[in-house]
């Protein structure tokens, strides 16, 4: 057994884990200490960025520089244009970036960084308005920004109460509680979300919509209510699914007649060459429109318990089409 998978001693596994457990107090306090310190201030800041016709530009140095990656990107992945400069690169031609139009959020817990200290006038010279956040009110950073929002904490998750721990992950969550301001003031919806993460399962589950995957055409199995099984049950097996669309003369859905209502059928019946469908069938069956997308789809099979497949009708019940689990699964929807 390798040394990663050698179980601790007892009493060292309780220490590391109320170490642990430790950590998360004091940083969920961080967060929660913060609720009490929004005000006035944070409603400047929010105001600020939504009223800017440019972007929003934050800044930080070291773990502040992360952190403030981080928030730059959730706030352009929510609907508010925004990115990351370094501000050791700010005064090698970065500064270049920033424009009059443009909110600066500049980042920096003890409030004295040299580097943002540095390029603070010449940001100012441009005429961009500084959000700071410290964790230090009386700070030179502070001071000199047009809003200071606090994010001091207590003291740090790090024994030493050196390495920034609960501090960042302060930072952090006050950066997020102005993305999401932001997104509900913009109106930003799912759509507006899809179109920003196109990429990878978010995409696909915000982007496909049921009339994309549904089976339609020549593939959707369909009889009338009068049909014979056994004519079912061939349509069920060309088409493949495992069901059958029972539909009027107007294509309007009467009910699906599926492999467990074939079971069902044949439990009650020695003689199945005369049963007709419609009376065999699951009348007025769950139904799901076109439009809808293909994730609400997977959730009402799912809440519903449907076996794995939904019947699509327009508006008056008549039959579009069919979706099932596997054209979800397909589609990378789940």
């Amino acid at each position: 057994m390798s040394n990663l998978l050698q179980p601790h001693a007892l009493s060292d596994a309780e220490r590391y884990l109320a170490l642990a457990r430790g950590v998360l107090d004091i940083e969920a306090d961080a967060v929660r200490a913060l609720k009490d310190r929004l005000g006035e201030a944070f409603l400047a800041a929010h105001r600020m960025i939504l009223g800017t016709k440019g972007r929003v530009v934050v800044t930080g140095m070291g773990k502040s520089g992360h952190v403030a990656r981080k928030i730059a990107s959730t706030l352009a992945s929510t609907g508010t244009p925004s990115f990351f400069m370094h501000p050791g690169e700010a005064s090698h031609g970065d500064l270049g970036m920033i424009t009059a139009e443009d909110v600066v959020i500049a980042i920096s817990y003890s409030g004295e960084s040299d580097e943002i200290l540095k390029v603070l006038p010449l940001i100012k010279r441009r005429g961009a308005p500084v959000i700071a956040i410290t964790g230090r009110p009386g700070s030179t950073l502070a001071k000199e920004a047009d809003v200071h929002l606090d994010a001091r904490v207590e003291k740090e998750a790090c024994p030493l109460n050196l390495a920034p721990t609960a501090s960042t992950t302060a930072t952090l969550a006050l950066g997020d509680a102005l993305a999401v301001t932001l997104l509900d003031a913009r109106g930003f919806g799912s759509d507006d979300f899809a179109l920003h993460h196109p990429g990878g399962t978010l995409g696909r589950k915000l982007l496909v919509h049921v009339s994309d995957i549904m089976r339609k055409g020549s593939e959707l199995p369909k009889n009338g209510p009068g049909t014979l099984l056994p004519e079912a049950i061939i349509e069920m097996s060309k088409k493949g699914i495992g069901m059958t669309a029972i539909v009027d003369d107007h294509d309007k859905v009467l009910g699906i007649f599926t492999d467990g209502d074939l079971r069902r059928t044949l439990e009650k019946h020695d003689m199945i060459r005369t049963v007709r469908v419609g009376d065999v069938m699951t009348a007025n069956p769950r139904a799901i429109a076109p439009e809808k997308l293909a994730a609400e789809a997977a959730q009402v099979m799912q809440s519903h318990r449907i076996g794995g497949r939904l019947v699509v009708t327009s508006p008056d019940g008549r039959l579009l089409g069919v979706v099932t689990f596997n054209d979800l699964l397909a589609a990378g929807v789940v």
